[in-house]
């Protein structure tokens, strides 16, 4: 496992503890992915905070760069980070709203469908789980 936190306090980029499991079924990238969105959700990495660099956050925890640049890649995708190119990737104004929600959504779909379930299954366990939290 690794584990680190680190700040580039020249750029004020966000904190980020990360531990990477091996013996999670996600890949490292995915790891980290949900990471710093579960860090946004909880609050800890602000909207409009600068993540850290690349080559740093890939030094500080001994990832390859390219597993770092794919964890990004998949935030700016999901919406939830912007690269704003030499200035470095944020966190989006707005991470935590529609964008969010779809990757969320999309994230279920993908995980039904490996599952083999059929949509409509899919439709009632999500209502249950609503229905669960009241």
């Amino acid at each position: 496992m690794t584990d680190f936190a680190t700040r580039d306090d020249a750029h004020h980029s966000a904190v980020i503890d990360f531990r990477s499991d091996p013996a999670l079924p996600d890949p490292p990238y995915q790891q980290l992915r949900a990471h710093v969105l579960n860090g946004i959700r909880a609050g800890s990495i602000l909207p409009g905070e600068r993540l850290p660099t690349v080559r740093a956050l890939a030094a500080a925890t001994g990832l390859a760069a390219n597993t770092v640049a794919s964890a990004y890649r998949a935030l700016e995708e999901d919406g939830i980070a912007e690269g704003r190119g030499r200035a470095g990737t944020f966190v989006s104004l707005d991470a935590l709203g529609e964008p969010a929600a779809r990757a969320a959504a999309q994230g279920f779909a993908d995980r039904i469908i490996e599952l083999g379930l059929a949509p409509e299954r899919a439709h009632e366990l999500l209502r249950d789980a609503f229905r669960a939290r009241g």
